[in-house]
């Protein structure tokens, strides 16, 4: 019978999405820092979220934290999150001297090449079980993970998950030799270590530099890691893979395309570029429409490059899509921006230069009126 204490406690519910994810990531037992590179957001960013959570919440520390996230079915035991389980696979020193005997690609249409030759991966459903273990590489995953992974609540006649194990074994051999980059484990199956690289891996040890890079004040290193990051995306995410783990992970990986993007382009404008980032938030802008920390970021660079009329025209489509898609008014960070620009408030707007670093170009003066 639940304690009287967690019955009267408010749930999960009481949360916004981004506090709803820290709460989950600290659920499964992720540090500070290994939050703030699953989420793509800055470390003291996940301090205030936790605070706000345990307020909102009612909870004592961390620990009630953890607990609540399993009490409200945030967490499910033995389910750890998928941004840990795509964390880089642990390689020797010889193993990266090597270098990888197979690519795996999931930032895009799953594709998977050795030596630069593509390879055969059979039909979509196959790839959808390589892609399971490519998106947990380092982990185990059993017959019937793979089952919920890829058929969910419509399981296969029989279990053929063997028969394309087989099949993706012998598509993906290590060279001439009849060992395959995936091993039968005593749970299940998993990639073998050092003998695969994973695009996604490769993108959350760019995530853990541009972390270093921000805590280091170096925001042109964060600029290029996230640059760098952004590369690996190529088209869209795992295109026509069925079953829940894809469509779940195509959220996921999107959700962080755009966070990533929202980072750099966030440190383009501290840097004084504003006219580099004009472009790539204008595009994302129109992709989100109603993500108001972009139409935000959007209207300081306009503002920046002297286009206030064009800045306030934003907010106007912002407002009236919120209102149109969502029934809800433009948020107070929106606003506030908003009335920002109205009285040309360019520190309130945190339009001043980086300490230290130059200004690519004087900052225009803005009218001091509005037609």
């Amino acid at each position: 019978m639940p304690t009287t204490a967690t019955t009267d406690r408010p749930t999960a519910a009481a949360l916004g999405h981004q506090e709803r994810k820290v709460l989950s990531a600290v659920g499964c037992g992720l540090r500070d820092d290994e939050i703030a590179a699953a989420l793509a957001i800055p470390e003291d960013a996940v301090a205030e979220h936790l605070a706000r959570i345990l307020a909102k919440l009612g909870l004592r520390d961390r620990a009630a934290a953890i607990v609540h996230a399993f009490d409200c079915g945030l967490v499910v035991p033995g389910r750890g999150p998928r941004t840990r389980s795509v964390s880089p696979v642990l390689r020797t020193a010889a193993d990266r001297a090597a270098g990888p005997k197979v690519q795996i690609s999931v930032l895009g249409p799953l594709q998977a090449w050795q030596g630069g030759r593509p390879l055969n991966l059979g039909h979509l459903r196959r790839q959808a079980v390589l892609a399971a273990l490519a998106l947990c590489a380092g982990r185990t995953l059993s017959r019937q993970e793979l089952l919920d992974d890829v058929w969910g609540m419509e399981p296969p006649v029989a279990n053929v998950v063997p028969v394309y194990i087989y099949r993706l074994r012998k598509a993906l051999r290590i060279g001439d030799s009849p060992d395959s980059v995936i091993e039968h484990a005593r749970c299940g199956y998993r990639l073998v270590s050092g003998a695969v690289d994973v695009d996604v891996a490769r993108m959350e040890e760019l995530v853990t530099d541009i972390g270093t890079a921000d805590r280091a004040g170096d925001p042109t290193e964060a600029v290029r890691l996230c640059a760098q990051a952004l590369e690996l995306f190529r088209g869209e995410l795992l295109a026509g893979l069925p079953g829940p783990l894809a469509e779940l992970e195509r959220m996921r990986l999107t959700e962080r395309r755009v966070a990533l993007m929202q980072r750099k382009l966030e440190w383009q404008l501290r840097l004084g570029q504003e006219s580099e980032a004009i472009a790539e938030l204008v595009a994302l802008s129109a992709a989100h429409p109603v993500n108001e920390p972009l139409a935000a970021m959007l209207m300081r660079a306009l503002y920046r490059n002297g286009r206030q009329a064009d800045a306030l025209t934003v907010f106007d489509r912002a407002r009236r899509r919120l209102a149109d898609e969502l029934g809800v008014s433009p948020s107070r960070m929106l606003r506030r921006t908003h009335q920002m620009i109205l009285r040309g408030d360019e520190a309130g707007l945190g339009l001043t230069p980086l300490a230290g670093w130059p200004r690519t170009r004087e900052l225009p003066v803005p009218p001091t009126t509005i037609v």
